[in-house]
């Protein structure tokens, strides 16, 4: 393989040409889709016709793959396949907001150029010592070779790493989509034409161009100019008969009666309006789970307690738990033990007055006859009149004594003496 730098016309620099005498295959080339499908069922990686055809494509036309999709359909595990079936080395990109070029493309190793500074502080002094005049000093620096922005303080990073690699690569830039826009700018350039442009020194071409996966959440959308590079593809979750054959692939363990029910269960609490949806490595790992407790059956109680494994937020988890015995029978009445215990399970209290609306016996009462007579007595209906409880009708004497009208008069009469509240 060999690396060609073209000078940029801007540091007027000479091109400069880094052959490699060894010779890299390009990994074994794929013959047809049905060869893509096989060899990535080999390594683990059940890939429909879709995406085999996507990926031979790349492989023949020498172009990026862009997979868009949820979370968890295998985006990232393609790349991951895809280095290990053509014998490729993976270089990962990982993505973030605030993302700039120094991460993603190379960096000046300043440590190493603050030391050259110091020697070329030394050694200038010798190279002007007799110069005899300062137009004949300038002309001596400007003679010596300028290092300072060289190959040899670069600190290449992930996507200058693949241009420059001496072997092939698959160089995976993972969730672009969290990326800031100013990155993808950055991109165009490498997916376009595999070549990195480092202003200071020239342009880094190879001669064998790396193998590009980029993935996206869709959290956002992508420009038209980097979708417009790339063979684009976009993944969902797969029927239940696929995920079904993934699971089985995984050798989880799990009895192949309840990996079906499995995947009935999991792309039922995909219909729900769960923040997150269950991925497919999560059901794996839900699989993996039951077989490791030893399930013999799913029944509502163990997959509740296990649901944490596929569902990550408590409020999609409480709906999850709710919803869970009726994904395994249509017919089953949900338990009160697998309700979510919160403050919302339509008990009604009244802190002000304390009183309960649901049906508490109170606390127990004293022992004895002399207790049981007054409960007897609290009992016994007509203890108060019709109008102690506010009802409408004729009047009662049980339980009520008549107030003359002179005696509410003193009642509300003022007293002797007392003050007067100012208004």
């Amino acid at each position: 393989m060999s690396v060609q730098i073209v000078s940029d016309s801007s540091t007027g620099s000479a091109a400069r040409e880094f052959d490699d005498d060894a010779e890299f295959a390009d990994g074994a080339e794929f013959a047809d889709v049905a060869d893509v499908m096989a060899r990535f069922a080999d390594a683990g990686y059940l890939a429909d016709e879709r995406l085999a055809t996507t990926v031979f494509l790349q492989h023949r036309l020498g172009k990026p793959i862009l997979l868009e999709g949820p979370a968890g359909v295998g985006k990232t595990q393609l790349a991951k396949t895809l280095a290990e079936v053509t014998g490729r080395e993976l270089l990962r990109l990982q993505c973030y907001e605030g993302q700039d070029e120094t991460t993603a493309l190379y960096e000046w190793d300043y440590g190493k150029q603050l030391l050259y500074t110091q020697v070329l502080r030394e050694k200038i002094a010798q190279v002007v010592a007799d110069a005899p005049t300062l137009s004949e000093a300038v002309d001596r620096i400007g003679a010596e070779e300028s290092v300072f922005f060289s190959e040899r303080f670069l600190a290449p990073r992930p996507l200058l790493e693949a241009v420059r690699s001496p072997k092939p690569v698959v160089l995976l830039i993972d969730e672009v989509d969290r990326a800031d826009e100013a990155l993808e700018a950055v991109l165009l350039e490498l997916l376009a034409e595999y070549q990195v442009s480092v202003p200071e020194i020239g342009t880094f071409v190879a001669n064998h161009p790396p193998m590009i996966v980029l993935t996206s959440n869709n959290t956002r959308d992508l420009s038209a100019a980097l979708k417009r590079r790339c063979l684009h593809l976009s993944l969902d979750y797969p029927d239940a008969a696929r995920e079904l054959e993934i699971i089985r692939s995984k050798d989880t363990g799990l009895a192949d009666t309840l990996a079906m029910k499995l995947v009935e269960i999991v792309r039922g609490l995909r219909e729900l309006d769960l923040r997150k949806a269950p991925s497919i490595s999560e059901a794996i790992d839900w699989a993996r789970t039951l077989a490791v407790l030893g399930a013999d059956e799913l029944d509502a109680q163990i997959l509740a307690q296990t649901a944490n494994v596929v569902v990550k937020y408590d409020r999609d988890l409480a709906r999850a738990i709710d919803a869970l015995p009726k994904l395994v029978d249509p017919n089953a009445e949900v338990p009160d033990s697998l309700h979510s215990h919160g403050h919302d399970h339509g008990h009604s209290h009244s802190h002000g007055d304390h009183s309960h609306t649901h049906d508490d016996p109170g606390p127990a009462q004293p022992a004895g006859d002399r207790g049981k007579a007054r409960r007897a007595a609290m009992d016994e209906p007509g203890r108060h009149g019709q109008d102690y409880y506010g009802s409408p009708g004729a009047k009662s004497d049980a339980g009520t004594r008549s107030i003359s009208p002179g005696q509410g008069s003193r009642s509300f009469a003022p007293r002797s003496g007392a003050r007067k509240r100012p208004f």
